[in-house]
């Protein structure tokens, strides 16, 4: 196993964002233009002659600076004017990426103080594995930083967060927010049909899908409901069926799938439910899909895989043929990575976000098992630890999604 440090020293934890870029009370953008940051000065330099790198196409070039880590922007400024309008925005730097191709993977932690519960986003560059911050959350009241849900349209850059729950007196929240890493900004969007804590979510052909969750009586719901971010409204879908808090929720096949996981004193087998956005129909889960969730889950290859939060922490996967979950070749979780966790996913890659904002990162690869058919599969994990910086040590991480800008 191998452990990655960022350095021997304490490693800064940059802003992502623009140091000119402030939310007000009323959740607006305050932007200090300069004329530096007009566009056209940057089309009047070109034309003058002067070029981005001297002795390179200008289009060499842009590729080049393109690729410079958010950290070296604050330097990079520096160097002349055209890189000074490049780089001093990253509403331009991250436009600009766009339209050149460019899609690099970032890590977003939800978390959370762990004396004062205070809520904030921590920002993982998994290409340079340097921290970054973004802007506050906009949120009136002291929240709880477990029951929100998040969720995420990874190439879109936009992270979306839902629900969640006043601290102080157990209310339920119908509040959403939208987060989009092109402009670094929140913005406030239309409510939920009914105000949710504890919830399953999840994103399907580009629609998000909320279901279950605790109410404002402090019962159990059955309602869900859906977002087309194209539109910003929401509507109700079918109902559940019977009314459930979610544990942990997964897309699979173009399904949801909801679990309320395992219950104290676990006499019970725990409640699971299926939704088809194609006929808008809710399905019982099958016994082995359900009693086997014993963690958080994530997606790859097409399969479901779940961090166990017992059996040592192991990664196990389902086989949906025999109803049952296998073991994954490899170590367990590594030590350094203590509950509670997070859990997301890139490709092949699964990242565990552990208390202090340790990140283990586990690489899956399979192979066809011989004699059986072409859907068979051999897994196996190879782990390393990401450590965090030393003023991360007091957070504990409550969801994590990975964007690409």
């Amino acid at each position: 196993m191998q452990r990655v440090r960022l350095s021997s020293q304490q490693a800064p934890v940059l802003k992502l964002g623009d140091s000119q870029i402030t939310l007000s009370p009323k959740f607006r953008l305050a932007v200090i233009q300069s004329s530096l940051m007009d566009p056209s000065s940057e089309l009047e330099l070109s034309l003058r002659g002067e070029p981005l790198i001297p002795g390179l196409p200008d289009d060499v070039a842009l590729n080049c600076l393109l690729r410079l880590p958010v950290e070296s922007h604050t330097a990079s400024k520096a160097v002349c004017k055209r890189w000074h309008l490049l780089l001093g925005s990253k509403e331009r730097f991250f436009t600009r990426r766009k339209e050149v191709g460019f899609k690099d993977p970032w890590l977003f932690v939800f978390a959370f103080h762990k004396c004062t519960g205070k809520i904030q986003w921590q920002v993982l560059d998994l290409t340079h594995l340097s921290w970054h911050t973004i802007p506050a959350m906009p949120c009136k009241d002291k929240v709880c930083p477990h029951g929100f849900r998040c969720v995420a349209i990874p190439h879109e850059g936009t992270l979306f967060v839902c629900g969640g729950m006043v601290s102080d007196v157990d209310c339920p929240l119908d509040l959403v927010l939208k987060y989009e890493m092109q402009k670094n900004r929140w913005t406030v969007v239309n409510q939920m049909v009914s105000a949710r804590s504890f919830f399953a979510s999840g994103v399907i052909d580009g629609m998000i899908y909320v279901a279950g969750g605790n109410s404002a009586d402090l019962f159990e719901l059955d309602s869900a409901e859906v977002l087309d971010p194209a539109e910003g409204s929401w509507r109700s879908i079918a109902s559940m069926g019977t009314n459930m808090s979610s544990y942990d929720a997964a897309v699979l096949d173009g399904k949801l799938l909801v679990t309320e996981g395992w219950l104290w004193p676990f006499y019970v087998s725990p409640r699971g439910q299926v939704y088809d956005p194609r006929t808008d129909n809710w399905e019982s889960m099958a016994v082995g899909l359900r009693e086997g969730w014993t963690g958080s889950s994530v997606v790859i290859y097409g399969h479901l895989f779940v961090v166990s939060e017992l059996e040592r922490m192991k990664l196990k996967v389902y086989d949906a043929d025999t109803d049952s979950w296998e073991p994954i070749e490899g170590l367990p979780l590594p030590e350094q990575i203590c509950k509670p966790f997070a859990v997301n996913s890139c490709d092949c890659t699964i990242y565990v976000v552990g208390r202090n904002l340790h990140v283990a990162v586990g690489n899956i690869s399979r192979v066809s098992r011989k004699g059986s058919s072409e859907n068979k599969w051999h897994f196996s994990v190879r782990w390393h630890v990401v450590d965090a910086p030393d003023n991360l040590s007091d957070l504990t991480p409550s969801s994590s999604q990975v964007l690409f800008a």
